[in-house]
């Protein structure tokens, strides 16, 4: 198989070759299926009996010749505070876009393909451990709505990779409607080449945000929709108790995507100091920081629009971001608590029930099984809720609930229907690390049958499923001792 048959040259090669370089992936030796999102190939028009050996070369970067021609990109980017003037797509290769049915485009990239011309000093491969992890990260976002990459497949291999220690390579099929980043920006801006600014923003425009066309001053009206995007991005991941580990600017979309998924984590108990990634010892992308981070990035971000804006403008924008950020995550709190109603004091009640929260109780089941509390006071709690706690901390439980009960009957909000949005907001299933880990460590031994129960059960995470009963408890004694990298 030289192409696939509905995959058409990517949009991004109609700008100059400055944007990117062709280059074909170095093949994978002796390539399997590990995983394979049917679903999401019968949604981009692939049907199931597509997936066969030719497709299997395709995607592992292991066909004889490719028809559109691969391609990596290069990037700049903030890493850590500090600015790395080139990075890139140092493993990934785009090798073009489709349409799906309703008419969205999308790119296909092979993460994992071999070294590029932005490599630098890296072997361009990808580990079976990340790439389980970006697989069902990815598709666990979208199931709980969240804007992100997508995944279609992983193919392995056993070529040796060594990392921390040896392991073994993968190749993660991702998509989405552009890979573009902060970083493309900065590189242009930083380089001196402004003359390439206009024209990636033009494309980005004319692409993704063709209601800025009609502003009168387009390039503006694009980073003021990409701050907005992006404060809606990051209270999304508040809301859920997810840390992407890695928020450096070169890991932000221009289209409020959540992109590169390394050493992420969703909260077990609730730490608002949660650093998953243990290389970043001075907790710089902890829980609590990402807003405070994503605005910073985007101020990065705007030094690079300052060519293309007045510096005015774009100072106007980073202003707003807080209260743009501040009222998505209070909709999306409100929506956890099943809340009718916007009150003055809103936020107090929401920052009083984290503090009760803080290092005492797991912060997806907390939610999950605060909506069986009834509004009635001084009724018995329900005893799953009671018992995410210890008994030092019945009493504050209680005392929270007093107040919490009292406004829900303040604003008349009958409990049933309640119960039904609040499930509606608060998954019960979310990719806890463990689960991950205990997939890999399967996947390592040749079983890849629990990625797929993965996969399946994360599409719908606010459904109870009996099936997946396992994926729903308090998590193992074991799984606090997980320690992760930006290694991958």
């Amino acid at each position: 198989m030289s192409h696939i048959p509905f995959l058409q040259p990517a949009a991004f090669t109609g700008l100059s070759e400055a944007f990117y370089r062709y280059i074909a992936p170095d093949p994978l030796n002796r390539p399997y299926w590990v995983a394979k999102n049917i679903p999401l190939g019968e949604q981009l028009g692939f049907p199931a009996d597509n997936w066969d050996e030719g497709m299997l070369h395709y995607l592992g970067g292991s066909a004889a010749h490719y028809d559109p021609a691969p391609f990596a990109t290069v990037y700049s980017g903030h890493q850590f505070g500090g600015y790395t003037p080139q990075l890139g797509d140092g493993r990934a290769l785009l090798i073009g876009e489709s349409q799906d049915a309703e008419g969205n485009g999308w790119e296909w990239q092979l993460k994992g393909a071999g070294k590029t011309p932005f490599s630098r000093f890296a072997d361009g491969r990808a580990v079976l451990r990340s790439s389980i992890r970006e697989y069902l990260c990815s598709e666990a976002m979208h199931g709980l709505g969240i804007p992100t990459t997508r995944a279609l497949a992983i193919v392995g291999s056993d070529d040796a990779v060594y990392r921390e220690q040896q392991e073994t390579a993968a190749v993660v099929t991702r998509i989405a409607p552009s890979f573009i980043r902060f970083g493309h920006f900065e590189y242009f801006y930083h380089t001196g080449q402004h003359q390439y600014l206009a024209p990636l923003a033009d494309f980005l425009i004319e692409r993704h945000y063709p209601e800025c066309k009609q502003a009168e001053n387009p390039y503006l009206a694009l980073f003021e929709a990409m701050c907005e995007r992006s404060a809606r991005l990051v209270a999304d991941w508040q809301a859920v108790g997810f840390t992407h580990g890695v928020l450096n600017t070169d890991n932000m979309s221009v289209l409020g995507l959540t992109i590169d998924y390394g050493p992420f984590g969703f909260m077990d108990t609730f730490d608002r100091r949660y650093v998953p990634n243990h290389s970043d010892t001075g907790g710089r992308y902890a829980y609590n920081e990402q807003p405070y981070i994503v605005q910073w990035n985007l101020s990065r971000a705007g030094s690079a629009f300052l060519p293309l804006c007045d510096k005015e403008g774009l100072v106007a924008a980073l202003d707003r971001f807080p209260e743009q950020y501040r009222q998505a995550y209070l909709k999306n709190m409100r929506a956890k608590l099943g809340l009718l109603e916007e009150k003055e004091n809103d936020s107090e009640l929401i920052a009083d029930l984290l503090e009760l929260l803080q290092g005492r109780a797991d912060f997806t089941l907390f939610f999950r099984y605060l909506s069986e509390v009834g509004n009635v006071h001084d009724e018995p709690l329900p005893q799953r809720l009671t018992g995410l706690f210890a008994e030092d901390a019945q009493r504050p439980l209680q005392l929270w609930i007093g107040r919490y009960r009292q406004r829900l009957r303040a604003e008349n909000n009958g409990h049933e229907a309640r119960r039904e949005r609040m499930n509606a907001a608060n998954p019960l299933y979310v990719l806890r690390n463990y689960l991950a880990e205990q997939a890999i460590r399967l996947a390592q031994a040749g079983d890849y049958r629990e990625i797929e129960r993965l996969r399946e059960c994360l599409s719908e995470p606010f459904t109870e499923q009996p099936r997946f009963a396992d994926f729903a408890g308090v998590p193992p004694e074991w799984a606090s001792e997980i320690c992760l990298s930006c290694s991958s």
